[in-house]
């Protein structure tokens, strides 16, 4: 069902604020998804690839965890 606009979008609104971050959540989560999941495969075929991947996927998982915090508290 496509999304029905029931009112001009105004950046001040709550409601569009709302959204806006779950969409800049979503966009980090997905890039999270597809940088690291090709990277770990580049990692498994030459393992000398790139030594500090565990480092980059640590770190960006912290990141990603505190924006999944900052999300849900803003919610509420």
């Amino acid at each position: 069902m496509p999304l029905v606009i029931t009112r001009p979008p105004d950046p001040s609104d709550p409601d569009y604020q709302k959204l806006e971050q779950l969409i800049n959540l979503a966009v980090h989560t997905s890039a999270f998804a597809a940088f690291n999941s090709g990277l770990w495969v580049w990692h498994g075929l030459k393992p000398n690839f790139f030594p500090q991947l565990p480092w980059l996927t640590g770190l960006w998982a912290v990141a990603l965890a505190g924006h999944v915090v900052w999300v849900l508290a803003r919610r509420r």
